[in-house]
C-alpha cells in the first residue's frame, strides 16, 4: 500500500487535520486505515460508523497524522524530536501500539538531563509509566542538571510533587529549595498572580511540605529559606529550634536523608560484647577503617547511657585520613533508653567510600557515661543475603586526639551503609 500513502488515487475519505492556517486536507483509504487501527475500523465499520467523506481532526497535528498514515501504509517510521510527542498522542488516539512503542523507544534513546522534566510531563500526560520511570531515574542521577534545564519551570504541580517525594534525588536540599522557588515564580506568572511570597506559597501547595528543610545546615537555612518569606514565622522558629536544641522538637518537614542509592540498608558491628562504663570529656572517639569495595556510609550506631533514658548531643564525621578532609558530618543529638543497644545517628547525605582508601570515623559525644564495646574485630565481613556479595571492613587504631576508642574496645560499634 506504500504507493497509496497521501495519494488521491482510489482515495475514499479525506481528513481535515489541524487548526487554522496550519491545517491540511489529507486523502486516505478506509480499508487500509481499518486494517491497521481498531479505532478507524470502528469509525468506518462499527455500529456508529460515519458515512462522511470529510472528517475534521482539529486536535491532531498534520505532521503527526502523516507519520501515522506513513506507518499504516508502509510500516515506515518517521519520527523526529519535534514530532515525536504529537505522533505518540496520535498513535494512542488511534490505538496503533506498534507506532506507540517506536515513539517511546525514540524518547528513551534521546532522554537527557536537560529534557528529562519535559519528557516526564509528557510521559505522565500520555500515561507512559515505563518512560516516566526512566525520566525519574535520569533525574535521580543528574538532579542538578535536570533542575537547571529550561523545562523544569514548565512542569505541572503534580509532576513537581512526584519528584519531590523521591528519596533518591542526588542534590543538596538548599539547591532543591532554590529550584522550587524558581518554579513557583513561573507558576505565579502562569496563573497571573503577583510574584510575592504569599502567592509563591499558595501555588506550591503540598509541594512545600516535601522540601526537607531539616537536611540543610543551619547556615543554609538562615541564608535562604528563613528569609524567603515563603515559610510562616512559626515554621521558621520550629526549624531553628530543630537545628539548635536537644532533644530536637518535632517539625512538620521530613528529616529522612535523600539517599542517591539503590538497594537495602546494611550495617556491620565490630564488637562481640558490651560493657559499661565509657566517659566523655569533649574529645572525639575515632576509629580508622577501609573497605574492599565502593560503598556509601549513611550513619553510625552509637552506644547510649548506662544511667537510664538520656539525651546526647553528638557530632559525627567521616574524614579522609591522608588529607584530613571532612567528607561528611552532622551536628545532631539522639535519645537513648538506658539499654546496651546501639542508637542510630545519621549523616545529612550519604558519604562515598572508595575501595582500599583509609577513612576515620569520628564521634564527639556530650552526655553521661555510656556502654562500650569489647572483644573488637580487626576484620568484619558483610555478606549480602540476596546476592552473596561480600563487603570487607578492616579497622585500625586512629592515633592523635582520641577519647580511647580502638580496634579492641570503645565507641562507634556500627557503621550503617549501602553497597
Amino acid at each position: 500500500f506504500a504507493f497509496l500513502f497521501n495519494n488521491e488515487v482510489l482515495s475514499d475519505v479525506h481528513f481535515l487535520v489541524g487548526k487554522g492556517r496550519g491545517s491540511q486536507r489529507i486523502p486516505a483509504h478506509r480499508f487500509v486505515l481499518a486494517v491497521g487501527s481498531a479505532v478507524f475500523d470502528a469509525m468506518f465499520n462499527g455500529g456508529m460508523a460515519t458515512t462522511s467523506t470529510e472528517i475534521e481532526l482539529p486536535d491532531v497535528e498534520p505532521a503527526a497524522f502523516l507519520a501515522l498514515l506513513k506507518f499504516l501504509y508502509s510500516d515506515e517510521v518517521q519520527i523526529g524530536p519535534e514530532t515525536v510527542m504529537t505522533t505518540l498522542y496520535t498513535a494512542k488516539k488511534y490505538a496503533v501500539p506498534a507506532l506507540e512503542a517506536h515513539c517511546v523507544e525514540f524518547l528513551k534513546k534521546n532522554l537527557r538531563a536537560d529534557n528529562a522534566f519535559m519528557l516526564l510531563t509528557q510521559a505522565r500526560l500520555f500515561d507512559e509509566p515505563q518512560l516516566a520511570s526512566l525520566c525519574l531515574e535520569n533525574i535521580d542521577k543528574n538532579t542538578s542538571d535536570a533542575i537547571n534545564a529550561e523545562g523544569f519551570t514548565d512542569i505541572d504541580l503534580d509532576t513537581l510533587v512526584a519528584v519531590l517525594e523521591r528519596d533518591t534525588l542526588g542534590i543538596r536540599e538548599v539547591r532543591l529549595f532554590n529550584a522550587v522557588v524558581r518554579w513557583s515564580e513561573a507558576e505565579c506568572q502562569r496563573q497571573q498572580l503577583q510574584v510575592i511570597p504569599e502567592n509563591k506559597r499558595k501555588v506550591l501547595g503540598k509541594a512545600l511540605s516535601l522540601i526537607r528543610f531539616p537536611l540543610m545546615t543551619i547556615e543554609e537555612f538562615a541564608a535562604g529559606p528563613a528569609q524567603s518569606g515563603i515559610l510562616t514565622d512559626r515554621e521558621v522558629v520550629s526549624l531553628f529550634l530543630h537545628f539548635t536544641v536537644n532533644p530536637k522538637p518535632r517539625v512538620e518537614f521530613i528529616d529522612r536523608p535523600r539517599c542517591c542509592l539503590r538497594g537495602k540498608e546494611c550495617s556491620i558491628s565490630r564488637f562481640q560484647q558490651v560493657e559499661s562504663r565509657w566517659g566523655y570529656s569533649g574529645t572525639s572517639d575515632r576509629i580508622r577503617f577501609s573497605v574492599n569495595k565502593r560503598i556509601f556510609v549513611v550513619g553510625f550506631g552509637l552506644y547510649g547511657s548506662i544511667h537510664g533514658p538520656t539525651d546526647y548531643q553528638v557530632n559525627i564525621q567521616i574524614i579522609h585520613t591522608d588529607s584530613n578532609t571532612v567528607l561528611g558530618q552532622n551536628d545532631t543529638g539522639f535519645s537513648c533508653d538506658g539499654s546496651s543497644n546501639t542508637f542510630r545517628v545519621m549523616f545529612k547525605e550519604p558519604v562515598e567510600i572508595l575501595p582500599n582508601v583509609n577513612y576515620t570515623a569520628c564521634a564527639t559525644l556530650k552526655g553521661p557515661d555510656s556502654h562500650y564495646g569489647t572483644k573488637g574485630l580487626r576484620k568484619v565481613i558483610h555478606e549480602s543475603p540476596t546476592t552473596g556479595a561480600k563487603t570487607c571492613f578492616t579497622f585500625c587504631y586512629a592515633a592523635g586526639n582520641n577519647n580511647g576508642t580502638s580496634v579492641e574496645d570503645g565507641q562507634i560499634p556500627e557503621i550503617i551503609f549501602y553497597t
